[in-house]
């Protein structure tokens, strides 16, 4: 079977022109720009990751819908930002858990931003309670984390991302053996991409490679919440 290339350079020549032009007069007279190089080819690449993130996990969604589903809409949330920019000058999609719209879940995402692609696995930007039960979970069980984090295909290809605490958490000791970890405020990994390797046939089977990678460690998250696998 060929492979199929998805994503082009008219992808990230269309995304840096809404960079420099963005306003919705100039998005509505391009918007077919927008569907034929960032929406459209999103819900093939989605339509078929789908099968790929069943066999990781098959609680986890690709939904091709192009509302509603896992694309990440072109527009953005300016209620509370002082940059009243409509668009969002990235495209990707969001992969959740199939309960991950009610209750806060691990994710897998694809960014696709000039000069800026990368996979985001995990959790980013956690409530309170979340993270609090993961530490609990990772105070308890260092050895089940150690293993979920230590396999030679997830730290080739992830590396841990986010903010930390300079010091431990209340309640926790400096001596613990999973003290960096546990004083994480983002539990998620980055595996970043250049725009050739985004582009290039063999995308698809990479990003699928990179989540089947961080399986275990998405497996030990989403159970730590009470979450099937």
């Amino acid at each position: 079977m060929s492979k199929t290339s998805y994503f082009s350079a008219e992808l990230f020549r269309f995304l840096r022109d809404l960079k420099t032009h963005n306003e919705k007069a100039w998005f509505e007279a391009n918007k077919e720009r927008y569907l034929a190089e960032a929406r459209d080819p999103l819900l093939r690449f989605i339509g078929d990751f789908s099968s790929r993130l069943r066999k990781i996990s098959p609680q986890y969604v690709a939904d091709p819908r192009p509302v509603g589903g896992s694309l990440m809409r072109p527009y953005r949330d300016t209620r509370f930002s002082a940059d009243k920019s409509p668009y969002k000058t990235m495209t990707g999609a969001l992969f959740r858990h199939q309960k991950g719209k009610s209750v806060p879940a691990p994710a897998f995402m694809i960014h696709l931003e000039p000069g800026n692609c990368f996979a985001g696995i995990g959790l980013h930007g956690p409530d309170s309670q979340t993270l609090s039960t993961i530490r609990k979970k990772i105070f308890k069980d260092p050895q089940g984390w150690k293993a979920a984090i230590s396999a030679n295909e997830f730290k080739a290809a992830c590396s841990f991302m986010g903010e930390s605490l300079k010091r431990p958490p209340k309640g926790y000791s400096e001596d613990h053996p999973c003290i960096e970890d546990l004083k994480r405020k983002d539990i998620c990994t980055i595996t970043p991409y250049s725009e050739r390797e985004v582009c290039a046939p063999d995308f698809l089977e990479r990003f699928a490679g990179t989540c089947a990678a961080a399986s275990d460690f998405m497996k030990y998250l989403t159970t730590s919440l009470g979450l099937p696998w």
